[in-house]
């Protein structure tokens, strides 16, 4: 079918949204940024859960946006409810504050895939930027494989009651048997669906984990706090939002903060924190280009760098300095990533060693940790079996 000599796409592929907010302005503002693109449709709008499920229900949407803060029904209580009953994958919309950075955490646990800002702007540097990141990030969580399967068996269960839980494959073995190169840390960058394949690393890590992790999770400022403490409190390593100037040291996990730039500073003695407002025309805040390639210049020997689930290409250039000065990448498989971009990006520069699911991410740095602990020699490069 085609509209002007332009090739539009068929009603069955057009990916089907509904928008739920008590604010007319939003429902409005987010329908015509989603409408924008051809390839997507807003099916129907409510100013409430109720009228949300409601829609839900009959009109059977690919995707969900969702209000947190509405009067009646809100966000948490709706989101419990369609994941109970009609399982479909859902955005929350949240306002920029720590009140809605802690209910998008309990979103999050509740099932929702991922999250989108009030304000959009914490990530882009114009009015095109907010909407493409918008548009792209509804259509690619609901044309991920992952997030399709996830939702289809939780549909198939809700369906038959059953509660029969799908046996995960098992994890590859990983041996650091042969040891090359010894890291001096692990850098990981990770966006859109990374909060819970964070949930699902960071708790493995075990307690005397022998390196500093540092993280940019691309999330607006207060979110990345919240999720610190989130992780903290579930986790043996100490979890915590980066501050400045303080030392990154072997058994913590330091976040960069929302809203700002984290990168390595080697003064000679150790290695510290530098948080800034970074440079104006960077898209991302935080960058995972400017964490990794200020980590291979601060760091003497080579690094473990991991990329992981999100749009776009952010973490190309770090890792690039990072496999410049001998370090190794590991990267998330799109069988287990929300979006595969970022990976996909790396991968197609070839600069990824390891493509590994999400499991295997984690049962890696766990036997990188018993190799150290175990041979007390370096370790570094080494195949995945």
């Amino acid at each position: 079918m085609s509209k002007g000599g332009i090739l539009m796409p068929s009603e069955e592929n057009m990916v089907k949204v509904i928008v739920i907010d008590d604010s007319a302005f939003m429902r409005k503002s987010l329908t015509l940024m989603l409408e924008s693109d051809p390839e997507i449709r807003v099916i129907g709008t409510a100013r409430d859960g109720n009228e949300g499920i409601e829609k839900i229900s009959t009109l059977k949407p690919d995707i969900v946006t969702l209000d947190i803060d509405m009067p009646g029904m809100d966000g948490l209580t709706a989101l419990k409810i369609i994941m109970d009953q009609m399982p479909v994958p859902v955005l929350m919309v949240s306002s920029l504050t720590t009140e809605s950075a802690q209910a998008t955490m309990q979103a999050l646990d509740l099932g929702a895939v991922d999250f989108i800002p009030k304000d959009l702007s914490y990530i882009s540097i114009n009015i095109r930027n907010i909407k493409d990141e918008l548009v792209e990030k509804v259509k690619q969580i609901a044309r991920s494989r992952l997030v399709q399967t996830r939702f289809r068996m939780r549909r198939l269960v809700q369906s038959s009651h059953s509660k029969t839980v799908q046996n995960k494959p098992k994890p590859k073995n990983i041996s650091f048997e042969s040891v090359v190169l010894k890291f001096n840390a692990v850098v990981l960058g990770v966006s859109t669906g990374g909060p819970q394949a964070l949930l699902n690393i960071i708790p493995q890590l075990p307690e005397h984990f022998p390196l500093g992790v540092g993280i940019v999770q691309h999330m607006p400022p207060h979110f990345t706090r919240t999720l610190a403490e989130r992780l903290n409190s579930i986790s043996k390593v100490h979890v915590k939002e980066a501050e400045h100037g303080e030392a990154f040291e072997p058994g913590k996990v330091l976040i960069a903060p929302g809203g700002k730039q984290m990168a390595f500073c080697n003064n000679g003695s150790r290695v510290t924190i530098e948080i800034s407002d970074g440079p104006a025309d960077i898209v991302y805040r935080p960058s995972v280009n400017i964490m990794m390639t200020s980590a291979a210049a601060a760091f003497q020997g080579p690094l473990l760098g991991i990329i992981m689930t999100g749009m776009g290409k952010d973490g190309i250039e770090g890792l690039q300095h990072i496999r410049s000065k001998g370090g190794y990448v590991i990267g998330q498989d799109e069988e287990s990533c929300v979006v595969y971009g970022m990976p996909r990006a790396a991968h197609e520069e070839g600069l990824v060693d390891s493509m590994l699911s999400l499991d295997n991410i984690a049962v890696a740095l766990e036997r990188l940790s018993q190799a150290w602990s175990k041979a007390r020699i370096p370790i570094g490069r080494e195949e995945v079996l």
